[in-house]
């Protein structure tokens, strides 16, 4: 393996050496006063190929590096400024030119540009001219944005910019999807872009952009070439295999000033999970606030998947999936918008997963065999109109509505102390529909306000059967044992109103400084009932009455607050700081009484923002948060969360105070296309929420207290990118330490975790050769429960190839290695994942013909390890065998 590395390595590094010289110089105005952020490229006489481009730092410093022994004409531009052309002539020496630009009277966007400038810099505004960084092997938006200097795609989607997630993505300025990136990284065709823009410090609200901190807020706007605009354009794909698969993903796109849609399918069973239950919890669906969002309270009452298992890296035996969705934005008038989406997914999912628990305070471990089959509907409806009939008032409002029908069965072949074959199965359709309206006034350029309501109703009734040989918590629940088996279940029902308002006043003082005034409230009433029963052997159902095994619980929450920030500029540094006073109510009736719990507390944040350069700041965020829990760790009755668990709630909880301090740094240095960001995170809880946990065996039950045994974690992640010419370097490291105390058997227990990941790659994008990347992810985990330790290491060497050849092929091929290892040496698994594809396409054709293979390897299994403060766990999953699917695609 090592050898192989080696030989692509030495590859890449012959692809990338030719002989080059270096062009350095400064672009000064006619005071020889420097010019940050101007433009230099290098266009070759020869050919009229643009071989090297630039922009300058803050001291008018540009450098190019290129071809020794050729004549060029450098072109030099800058806004405001008459462009520059500089005949150049390279011989095998380094050069030095300074150019001079002088003051026009027209602006540069009346001056004819030739030559489309890779990068552009515009205040807050970066725009990539997409082909020229793209080789032409790119299939989708993920592809070509990893390219771009300063962006990174994770292997789900996310789309992250200088280290900060991108929360909008834009076509034409119309929405896409606005609550995932990973549907437009995934789904919006390379052949389609012209340029990228990234809209660093972004506000929704263009009246708030100047009172509000929007350092972290970034979104992208992707601009389409001419032939795209006021015409449909897509793409049909169909494919099919041996086996019995197939893939279907037609793809259709309209844009126009007035009118925009998208439509996306996708069905296959050949593992390509277009929209997971993981995604669907996680989509956001634009409700955002576009005000301060830390208000120094955290209450949650969101829906959850519990019960249901998600696959790992959508990986699993088997995987079955239908997706739609259609995203439209439509333009009554010039100042009214509407737009929304529909998104529907069926995934069928087959996972078999052997694991190994090892229960710290009892000895006994776990070895289990579990067959999981599990079929998940999901449905998201949005609907929003914006209203904006000029700069001084804007009223929106969402509605959006959240349907999912999950079911799951699982069979588990379960060793300890004595060995039970359980039948388990999950069921639940939760039901949501929130609604959002806010509006936003401008009196006058001193005085703004902004209001922001949101009102969610919710609903979940998850249902839990268990069916076992052996009799779980014997004294705890009076089973009939004269059955065949135990045929144990679980009903609950919660239903949730809630109400959050926020009225903002910000007072513009000055030029560099204003006070925000925030009157909000929370209101929330929550109901939740649950029973347990057997179902016996006749098929009547034995009904427990006991008050411990049935909950009837009524909680309220109030949250009234006040707030007050001062925000100001003096030279490089932005100061905000501010407070809140809230005053809660909380009460909860169950058991015939009413408990009710009152608190008035201040809780003050921080932030301050030095701002080095234009594209270089390090950022101080400190705030202390109050955090409630929900309606269901205060239910007394106790419920299941599976087959060896059991939790019970505990009426008489209190909030717990948690404080947060984060320390950022990035900078982005277009001089020499440098990308540096870390990221430190400290939280310190107090009278934190605890586990109290009673293990006997594998059999655990669980409650929840209040204590002042502090909890502690401390998080920081750093990356490092720089591209040389069309070689693109990168390198990130996380660390992750963590303690926090639990009970355990009425004893307290310390658990300490250390979790480190280093990646490295140096990657090539060249347009007429074949390109390479290499890397290697490298991840330590050390858990560390008082007597008991143990560390898991993963090594996964990877490479990517693509070559275009015979003008009309392509070859892709994509190799993950693992080496999975632990401390004792008890763990020593290696293995890896081969796809591979081979696509003919004549570029005055619209057709495509690929023959694409997954996991030629023909791995069958992957391992992962976890641990928490009962126990350590090591597990093996199957995964889809090697297939081979034959795909024609046709370009609309």
């Amino acid at each position: 393996m090592n050898k192989i590395f080696q030989a692509l390595l030495l590859l890449l590094v012959t692809s990338a050496t030719a002989q080059k010289v270096t062009v350095t110089g400064m672009v000064t105005d006619s005071l020889n006063n420097p010019l940050d952020v101007a433009n230099v490229v290098a266009v070759n006489q020869e050919n009229q190929a643009l071989d090297g481009f630039g922009i300058t730092n803050d001291k008018g410093q540009y450098k190019l590096n290129l071809k020794a022994n050729s004549d060029y004409i450098l072109k030099v531009s800058y806004l405001g400024f008459s462009p520059a052309e500089v005949p150049l002539k390279t011989e095998e020496t380094d050069v030095v030119l300074d150019v001079v630009l002088y003051e026009q009277a027209e602006s540069l966007d009346e001056v004819e540009v030739v030559y489309e400038i890779p990068i552009t810099i515009q205040g807050d505004t970066i725009v990539y001219n997409t082909d020229s960084f793209v080789s032409g092997t790119e299939r989708k938006l993920a592809d070509v944005l990893e390219k771009l200097p300063g962006i990174e795609v994770s292997d789900e989607g996310e789309i992250q910019v200088e280290g900060k997630t991108v929360t909008k993505v834009m076509v034409e300025g119309e929405e896409f999807f606005d609550g995932d990136s990973k549907l437009a990284s995934k789904n919006i065709p390379a052949n389609a872009l012209s340029k990228v823009e990234v809209l660093r410090n972004y506000s929704e609200v263009s009246q708030l952009g100047g009172v509000t901190n929007n350092e972290d807020n970034v979104a992208l706007n992707i601009k389409l070439k001419e032939g795209k605009k006021k015409f449909w354009f897509g793409e049909i794909t169909g494919g099919l295999g041996l086996d019995e698969r197939y893939i279907a993903h037609p793809k259709l796109f309209y844009y126009s000033p007035d009118f925009s849609v998208n439509i996306l399918t996708d069905l296959n069973n050949i593992g390509e999970v277009a929209f997971s239950s993981r995604d669907y919890w996680n989509f956001t669906g634009g409700f955002r606030s576009a005000t301060r969002s830390i208000v120094g309270t955290s209450f949650t009452t969101s829906s959850s998947s519990q019960g249901i298992t998600t696959a790992q890296n959508n990986r699993a035996k088997s995987v079955a999936t239908k997706f739609g969705a259609v995203n439209f934005t439509y333009k009554p008038t010039e100042a009214w918008r509407l737009s929304g989406y529909g998104i529907y997914s069926y995934n069928n999912t087959l996972m078999q997963t052997t694991a190994s628990k090892t229960f710290i305070s009892s000895g006994e471990t776990e070895f289990s065999e579990t067959n999981t089959d599990q079929t998940s509907k999901l449905g998201l409806l949005k609907l929003e109109s914006s209203y904006k009939p000029n700069e001084r008032l804007q009223w929106d409002y969402q509605i959006q509505t959240r349907l999912s029908d999950e079911d799951q069965y699982a069979n588990t072949l379960s060793v300890s102390d004595i060995t039970d074959e359980i039948g388990q199965n999950n069921a639940q359709k939760p039901t949501a529909v929130t609604q959002n309206t806010n509006l936003y006034y401008t009196l006058n350029p001193n005085h703004i306000f902004a209001f922001e309501g949101q009102y969610e109703y919710a609903d979940e009734d998850p249902f839990y059967n268990a069916v076992r040989s052996e009799q779980p918590f014997e004294g705890l629940i009076p089973l009939d044992s004269d059955q065949s088996d135990y045929d144990i279940n679980q009903r609950q029902y919660t239903q949730t109103n809630r109400l959050d308002a926020k009225l903002d006043y910000f007072w513009v003082t000055g030029a560099k400084s204003n006070i925000n005034f925030t009157l909000g409230t929370t209101q929330s009433s929550q109901r939740f009932n649950s029973s347990i029963f057997q179902v016996l052997d006749s098929g009547n159902d034995l009904t427990f009455n006991e008050e411990e095994l049935n909950n009837d619980v009524q909680f309220n929450f109030s949250d009234m607050y006040f707030g007050f920030h001062y925000k100001w500029i003096l030279g490089k540094f932005t100061f905000n700081p501010g407070f809140h006073v809230h005053n809660y109510v909380a009460t909860n009736s169950q058991l015939n009484t009413e408990t009710k719990d009152e608190l008035t507390n201040l809780v003050p944040d921080l932030f301050i923002n030095f701002q080095l350069k234009q594209s270089e700041s390090i950022r101080f965020n400190y705030n202390i948060t109050r955090n409630f829990t929900d309606i269901n760790n205060l239910a007394e009755g106790y419920i299941f969360n599976n087959y060896n668990s059991l939790y019970q709630g505990n009426r008489d909880l209190e909030s717990a105070l948690y404080h947060n301090v984060s320390l950022n740094y990035f900078s982005f240095n277009m001089f020499n296309l440098q990308n540096i960001f870390a990221r430190f995170n400290y939280s310190k809880r107090i009278d934190a929420f605890k586990g109290n946990t009673s293990i006997e065996g594998i059999n655990q039950v669980r409650s929840t207290i209040n204590s002042n045994l502090e909890d502690e974690t401390f998080s920081g992640s750093g990356s490092f990118q720089r591209t040389f010419g069309r070689i693109k370097v990168k390198t990130n490291a996380s660390l992750s330490l963590s303690s926090t105390y639990n009970i355990v058997n009425e004893l307290p227990q310390n658990s300490k975790s250390v979790t480190q990941s280093y990646t490295a790659s140096v990657g090539s994008s060249f347009t007429n050769a074949p390109n390479l990347e290499l890397g290697l992810r490298y991840s330590i985990n050390d858990y560390n429960n008082g007597d008991t330790s143990t560390t898991y290491y993963t090594n996964r060497p990877f490479a990517k190839f693509d070559a275009a050849f015979l003008k009309n092929f392509l070859f892709l091929l994509d190799y993950d290695h693992y080496i999975y290892t632990d401390k004792e040496g008890t763990i020593d698994n290696r293995y890896g994942f081969l796809d591979a594809s081979l696509s003919y396409h004549k570029s005055d054709s619209k057709w495509e013909y690929s023959l694409e293979a997954t996991n030629l390897t023909n791995n069958s299994t992957l391992d992962q390890n976890s641990n928490n403060d009962f126990y350590f766990s090591t597990s093996n999953y199957v995964v889809q065998p090697r297939y081979v699917v034959l795909k024609v695609k046709y370009e609309l």
